[in-house]
Order: structure tokens, then C-alpha cells, then sequence
């Protein structure tokens, strides 16, 4: 493989996604967010932070393309009757009738019954089409994906955090996904919320690495389906689709962002803690 550009099957979905995909939280313009879809990325995903242009932008591309734009949204309800609501409430904004996915945000343990049910409910009635789910527990991902290799999950695609600092899903996720006919797994947080693209928390003598290989880092794992990234602005965006065309990192581009991730992962906290990481740990342990 010489480049991402070309597009991949998002688990079992039937469903083709950009490598990059492209999330809401900081976008002010949805000006620079369509001209990323006409470039190629065509995964939108409606976060938590529900930005109006990032609302715009949606149905402004679903106006002209949207059988081939993949749209999630996010719900961190833990209340079953205001999950429909919210989903329809964005369904009005972005002016589609369905969204791909419904992703429930942020479950360190399995949703609980009636939560799912509320989503599987949207999902009956058309108004989503998918159902995932994101964690911050990465070793409950295991029984997810037995109960996925059984047929017995609701969730087609997980959500998870892989960076260069935080690489415990090697240890903790990748190995136990299915062997045949796995679920499709999305990545967040690439650049460790800016940590790998600054300056003062770089080991001595290294340059920061810039943005297009963090998220390259991630997707030169084969496990992971597509990475998302969360532009501020065009120039970000420019930048994060430079991802596509550089392609894998080599050995020696690995092992530089290992090294940068090591130093980080000892000395400077997250901004959110992540299950599975093990507190006070030299950064040369396999704990990431």
C-alpha cells in the first residue's frame, strides 16, 4: 500500500469509508469541511459538540451527494427517552433522513438494556442504520467482540483511542478482534489533544512530528479502519488529508513516533484517563 487513498470496507457495514474521517468538535467553517468531502474524505462524524457549520456542511454535501457520505452521530444520553429525541433534533439540523451510525458515547461498561434498546428502536424505523460504540475501557472491547463473532452485539464498529503515546490496543484490542469477518474499528485522538505537536513536550532533540503522521501512526496499523481527525480551520484540514497520500509510515517513522509516544506518556498527563493504562508506569513498559 503506497498511500490511503483508497477507500476501505468499515467492518461488516457494506458501507466504504475515507481512511480520514472528519469530526465536529472545533470546526467553525463548514466552507473547508466541504471541500475535504470533494477531496475525498466522505466519513462526517456529528460529535458531541454539535457545531452549526459542521451542521451546514452536512446538508450542504447530503443536498448533492448523499448515498456516498458516511454520517455519524454521537449520543452521550445515559437516559433511554432522550435518545430519540436527540437523534431527531439532528436529523432536523443536518435536513437528512437517516444517519448512518448512532454512536453511544463513551461506555466503559456495556450500555444497559433499555439505552440499546432506544437505539435499536431508531435503527427499526430507519432513522439510523448502524449502531456503534466508543470506550474508554479498552480491555471490555474483548468480550464486545465475542459477543460481535457470535452474533449477539448491536454494535457493528468500535470507537476507541490509538495514538503514539496510547498504544495499549495493541496489547489489549487488536489481537482479539475476530479472525474472519471482524467489526470496523475507528481511531481518536491521533495527536493526543495537540501533546505530539508540541514543542516543550518533546523528548530532547526532537522536532515535533507534524500532524499528517500522527494520523498516519494510527492508520499504518492494519486493524484500524479509518482515523478521525478534528480541524479548526483549512489549514488543519489540508494538513490532515496529507495523511492520504503520504501512506504508511516506514520503520524508521514508527519507531521515532514510539519514541516521541514513550517520552510523552510518562510526563505529561491525558486529558482524559483510559482503562487499561497503568498508573506510574516507566514510559519504556509496554502499557501504552
Amino acid at each position: 500500500m503506497s498511500s490511503f487513498r483508497d477507500a476501505v470496507a468499515l467492518g461488516q457495514t457494506g458501507l466504504s469509508v475515507s481512511r480520514l474521517g472528519i469530526g465536529s468538535s472545533f470546526t467553525g467553517s463548514a466552507r473547508f469541511i466541504e471541500e475535504a468531502v470533494e477531496q475525498g474524505a466522505n466519513y462526517l462524524y456529528w460529535g458531541s459538540i454539535r457545531r452549526p457549520a459542521f451542521g451546514r456542511a452536512i446538508r450542504n454535501v447530503a443536498k448533492r451527494r448523499r448515498e456516498s457520505i458516511v454520517l455519524t452521530v454521537q449520543s452521550y444520553s445515559r437516559v433511554a427517552a432522550l435518545v430519540a429525541p436527540s437523534v431527531e433534533l439532528a436529523l432536523r439540523r443536518a435536513g437528512v433522513e437517516y444517519f448512518d451510525f448512532l454512536l453511544l458515547g463513551m461506555w466503559n461498561r456495556p450500555p444497559w438494556e433499555g439505552l440499546v434498546d432506544a437505539a435499536l428502536r431508531l435503527r427499526a424505523q430507519g432513522k439510523v442504520r448502524h449502531l456503534m460504540l466508543s470506550t474508554h475501557n479498552r480491555p471490555s472491547l474483548k468480550a464486545h467482540f465475542e459477543r460481535f463473532a457470535a452474533g449477539e452485539s448491536p454494535f457493528e464498529v468500535f470507537m476507541l483511542r490509538y495514538n503514539a503515546v496510547h498504544r495499549g490496543a495493541e496489547r489489549d484490542v487488536f489481537p482479539h478482534l475476530p479472525a474472519e469477518r471482524p467489526p470496523g474499528l475507528v481511531a481518536y485522538t491521533a495527536t493526543r489533544w495537540g501533546h505530539l505537536l508540541d514543542p516543550k513536550k518533546m523528548p530532547p532533540g526532537e522536532v515535533p512530528p507534524p500532524a499528517r503522521d500522527c494520523y498516519r501512526f494510527a492508520l499504518s496499523h492494519p486493524a484500524v479502519s479509518l482515523v478521525l481527525c478534528g480541524p479548526a480551520n483549512r489549514e488543519q484540514m489540508q494538513e490532515a488529508l496529507r495523511a492520504l497520500d503520504a501512506g504508511p509510515l516506514g520503520p524508521d517513522e514508527l519507531a521515532r513516533m514510539r519514541r516521541i509516544g514513550d517520552h510523552i506518556y510518562g510526563r505529561f498527563k491525558p486529558n482524559f484517563a483510559e482503562r487499561g493504562d497503568v498508573d506510574g508506569a516507566a514510559a519504556s513498559e509496554p502499557r501504552l
